[in-house]
């Protein structure tokens, strides 16, 4: 074995994935796992907790899957994290705990997240789970929406023995986790739902079709339903557009819409009641990882698939690997390249996109490039459908409901990041609803935050 090379991980064939809502990757078995984790020299100062934003005490368990004792891996994990199946498998690892190993100087990193991965998965095939605690404190505490950052806040309250109600917008439960990501990179009923059913079994009651801001208000939830504190984790699932000629044309969607209809109500299936555009040619506009969901979709869905992408490959925001799996299954990269027009037969159909070529400037505020037109080069892809992945802010529902919770000029809730404290007395947050759109690790890390603080202020309270 060559210490300086991850064990490779088995993966769908790229021509038959791209013909199926299958998970791409396979992960390890126990004996791949063994063998990577033997690569990692368990660090004492290790800078992979580090880069961890939930702290997870990452050469502690990885030095018991070296020992074969992954149920005791297991346990490591979960004192940090609730959902460790997900953030095996959509956490940017290369840019956070990969990307601090010392191993990854001399040769590659050590595969952290296919080692939790497979830590995680054993722990469900082999009905191991957390242990709720041994007594509730007796206070009760909401939290509102399942995504990644209310989900791992009710699950550290729940492990401190509070008694937590998490209240879920939709008819589903997971946030982003079900609606966002699609079937091939997150399996809902095999990971999602067993993560989820993990933190029910901690004492963690779940209700959903609960608009906070239509159904109840945080002040009555407060005042009327006698929560001592509130955690806001509702996401940002407010899309954005470019505001371009032509974008109310029949054939655009917002990559939120279109995921939602394939994820959540699985429109991909033949026997689903919700329709889905399936189109012969797609555009997407944007470069995250949002937008590499959204081409694969529609990819699996029949169409020849153009990320249409104003800067350079060096700038694109998605994870090396979603564009890595992205091209391997035949997804056409339109870089430097500027939609600046939708076109529409005469039944106002999308017929075409018309764009402009960029080149790279001065860095902008971000610190990358910033896109500059190319004059005369404008031209027209021929598509169906446009698909705009340009990120999505806070809906304001609870904000405007909310007295004295006060938000900044992006409609984000204003709260402290150690503690998720806002400007309302008991009410924290954490998540996309505080920062805009981000990963699920970061909203973790945020939950976490904010199980703290409402830890902190109900000690003392």
């Amino acid at each position: 074995m060559n210490v300086l090379e991850k064990v490779p991980v088995r993966e769908q064939d790229p021509k038959v994935r791209a013909t199926n809502f299958e998970e791409v990757c396979y992960g390890y078995n126990q004996e791949e796992a063994m063998a990577e984790a033997s690569r990692c020299i368990g660090c004492k100062n290790a800078a992979c907790v580090k880069g961890c934003p939930v702290s997870i005490d990452i050469p502690g368990f990885i030095s018991k899957v070296k020992e074969g004792n992954i149920e005791d891996a297991y346990k490591i994990i979960s004192e940090s994290s609730s959902l460790p199946a997900v953030c095996g498998r959509v956490c940017p690892q290369e840019s956070q705990c990969e990307g601090k190993c010392i191993r990854g100087l001399k040769g590659d990193p050590v595969s952290i997240g296919k080692l939790e991965r497979f830590v995680a998965d054993w722990a469900f095939e082999n009905d191991v789970h957390p242990e709720p605690p041994m007594e509730k404190n007796g206070k009760k505490v909401a939290v509102i929406g399942s995504g990644p950052a209310g989900v791992t806040c009710a699950g550290d309250l729940a492990k401190m023995g509070y008694d937590v109600t998490v209240f879920e917008a939709l008819h589903e439960l997971g946030g982003v986790l079900v609606y966002g990501i699609p079937e091939f990179r997150l399996p809902k009923e095999r990971v999602v739902r067993k993560e989820i059913e993990n933190v029910k079994k901690l004492g963690v009651k779940f209700e959903t079709n609960v608009v906070v801001g239509k159904s109840v208000t945080i002040d009555n939830l407060i005042e009327d339903e006698g929560f001592e504190a509130v955690f806001i984790g509702s996401g940002a699932g407010l899309p954005k557009f470019m505001g371009i000629p032509g974008e109310n044309a029949n054939g655009v969607f917002s990559a939120n819409e279109y995921l939602t209809r394939s994820n959540l109500m699985k429109a991909f299936r033949e026997d689903s009641k919700t329709p889905i555009m399936r189109g012969k040619k797609v555009a997407v506009v944007g470069g995250g990882n949002v937008a590499m969901d959204a081409a694969r979709t529609a990819l699996r869905l029949g169409a020849e698939v153009h990320i249409v992408y104003r800067r350079s490959e060096a700038e694109l925001p998605a994870r090396v690997e979603e564009v890595h799996h992205a091209k391997e299954e035949g997804i056409i990269f339109d870089l430097l390249t500027n939609p600046v027009e939708i076109l529409a037969d005469e039944n106002g159909w999308v017929s075409g996109i018309k764009c402009i070529r960029m080149e790279l400037g001065e860095p902008d505020a971000s610190g990358r490039r910033r896109p500059v037109e190319v004059a005369g080069s404008e031209f027209v892809i021929d598509v169906d459908a446009v698909i705009m992945s340009l990120g999505t802010s806070p809906n304001p529902l609870i904000s405007s409901t909310t007295e004295g919770l006060e938000v900044n000029k992006w409609k984000c809730i204003i709260a402290e990041e150690e503690n998720g404290k806002t400007t309302k007395e008991g009410v924290y947050a954490g998540g996309d609803a505080v920062t805009g759109a981000a990963t699920v690790i970061l909203a973790m890390g945020a939950g976490r935050a904010g199980a703290k603080g409402i830890h902190e202020y109900l000690s003392n309270k």
